[in-house]
Formats: C-alpha cells, sequence, structure tokens
C-alpha cells in the first residue's frame, strides 16, 4: 500500500507521467473491455455490416471523448483560450501545441480498441459475411438460388447453430478467409499508427522549437503551482483548525467558569437562608 501511495504521489508531481499512466491505464482497460465484451452479431442481411461497424468504431469514439474528460489540462485550455487578452499576449502555438498533445494521448485507447478488435476478427467476420467471394472459394455452380437468398445464407456465417449453406461455402474456410484479412488489415493499423506517433514525436520538436520549449514550461510550472497550492492549503487549514479548537477550549473555560461563579452564589444564598432560619429546619418541631 506504502508503494501504490509512493507512485502515486509521484505521479500527481509530474503531470506528464501522470497523464501518460493515465493513457496506459484506458489502454489496457480498453483491452480487457473488448475481451469481456458479449458479441453476438445478428446473423441477417442489413444488420451485419451495422452492428459489426458499430462495435468497430462507437466505442473508440466514447474511449476518445474520456480521453479529454481525464485530461486535467483542458480546463486550463479552455482558461487560456476564453481569457481577456489583457498585457499577456496569446500565444496561438502553445494552444496548438497543447490541444495536439492531449489529442495524441486521447487517441491512444481507441487505438487499441479497433488494433484488438481487428487482430480478434469476430467484427469484420460479422460485417463482410455477406461479402465473401464465393468465386474464388465458394461453389455456385448447381445452384438456382436468387443472390437475396445467398446473402441471407452467408448473413448467417458467424452463427455456428444456425449456418447452412455448407454445400455453397464452408463456415471454416469462410471465416479463416475473413479473419485473415482483418489480422492484415489491423497489422497494417498498427504498422500505420506506429509510424506517424514515431513521427511526430521525432519531428514536432525541430518544427516548433519554441511552442515546445514554452508548453514544457507551462507544463512544470503548473506542477509546481499545483505542489504550492496544495502545500499552503494544509498549511492554512492546520492554522485555522488550531484557533478554531482554541477558540472551543477557550468557550468551554469561560463557561465553566460562569457555571463555578454561579454555583458559589447559589451556595453564599443557602447559607444566609441557613442563618435565617436559627437552626430549625424540621417541620415538626415548628407544628409543636
Amino acid at each position: 500500500m506504502d508503494k501504490f501511495r509512493m507512485i502515486f504521489q509521484f505521479l500527481q508531481s509530474n503531470q506528464e507521467s501522470f497523464m501518460n499512466g493515465i493513457c496506459g491505464i484506458m489502454a489496457l482497460a480498453s483491452a480487457h473491455l473488448y475481451t469481456a465484451f458479449d458479441f453476438n452479431c445478428p446473423c441477417l442481411p442489413g444488420y451485419n455490416m451495422s452492428y459489426g461497424m458499430g462495435v468497430l468504431f462507437v466505442p473508440p469514439i466514447v474511449l476518445f471523448l474520456l480521453g479529454f474528460v481525464m485530461n486535467n489540462n483542458v480546463s486550463m485550455l479552455a482558461e487560456e483560450w476564453k481569457r481577456p487578452t489583457g498585457k499577456r499576449q496569446k500565444d496561438a502555438a502553445v494552444l496548438r501545441y497543447m490541444f495536439c498533445s492531449m489529442t495524441q494521448r486521447a487517441l491512444i485507447a481507441p487505438a487499441v480498441w479497433i488494433s484488438v478488435t481487428l487482430l480478434h476478427g469476430k467484427c469484420f467476420i460479422c460485417a463482410f459475411s455477406t461479402s465473401v467471394p464465393l468465386d474464388k472459394i465458394g461453389n455456385k455452380t448447381g445452384l438456382n438460388l436468387p443472390d437475396k437468398e445467398i446473402k441471407r445464407i452467408l448473413a448467417r456465417l458467424p452463427c455456428k447453430d444456425i449456418y447452412n449453406g455448407h454445400e455453397i461455402v464452408p463456415q471454416e474456410v469462410a471465416e479463416r478467409y475473413l479473419r485473415c484479412i482483418s489480422q492484415a488489415v489491423g497489422w497494417a493499423f498498427v504498422l500505420i499508427m506506429t509510424f506517424i506517433a514515431f513521427l511526430i514525436r521525432a519531428i514536432r520538436p525541430c518544427f516548433t522549437q519554441a511552442a515546445f520549449l514554452k508548453s514544457k514550461y507551462w507544463s512544470h510550472y503548473i506542477d509546481i503551482e499545483r505542489k504550492l497550492f496544495d502545500e499552503t492549503c494544509t498549511e492554512h487549514a492546520k492554522s485555522f483548525a488550531k484557533m478554531c479548537i482554541q477558540q472551543f477550549f477557550e468557550t468551554i473555560n469561560k463557561d465553566m467558569a460562569v457555571g463555578h461563579s454561579h454555583m458559589l452564589e447559589e451556595k453564599e444564598k443557602e447559607q444566609e437562608e441557613n442563618e435565617k432560619l436559627l437552626g430549625i429546619t424540621d417541620q415538626n418541631t415548628m407544628n409543636k
């Protein structure tokens, strides 16, 4: 637990490391989410494509937006963009650089989802089951079936329990063919994304050195400012709590002093009344 606390404090003290850690966690979460996802292809012509493409692209959009939501620099970027100009001019290059940096981090989790989905192949098989080239891997000779009926049969390829078109194309052959294409597209996507990330990482400081240095400066400034703010808040809270506790005990002491003096006054009055009774305190004595 102590090691985890130390790691978390280190990530909090370093904004860039913290955001990189968040991006890594979201990437792992997206991969785990896909493995836990219950994929059920509708196996109907006209619906397979919509379902497959929806599973392929809708979750990445959600993950992309979550990447912006979990980035602490979004609010700072919006405040800097909307603030009055005043004496300090707005640097569009720095704002553009920060926006591009946040976009790159937000794209990591969607890229992982798309890569895992394509490499797994189920989504691609569902989406393109009706597009299997029967002239290459199938057999249409001797079958007098309309194209609509053939597509209806091919749409059942992802569903092993209801597929009845083995005489047209074996299910294992069609799935292997589509999965091969899906994995090829997936590896090509991984290669392209890796190459683009390498180019951006390597070339960006060369063309925008001033903006790069300013962004690094403001990143360190924000880290130090937040750290000093937390320390100042802690010290102020301690001082204020100490003052409130002292006032509380001072109030209690005053109440106790007032109560003690009130008890002394009551005792003095009781003594005066006893003196007035002249020792006669029994009711029977008075009735004699």
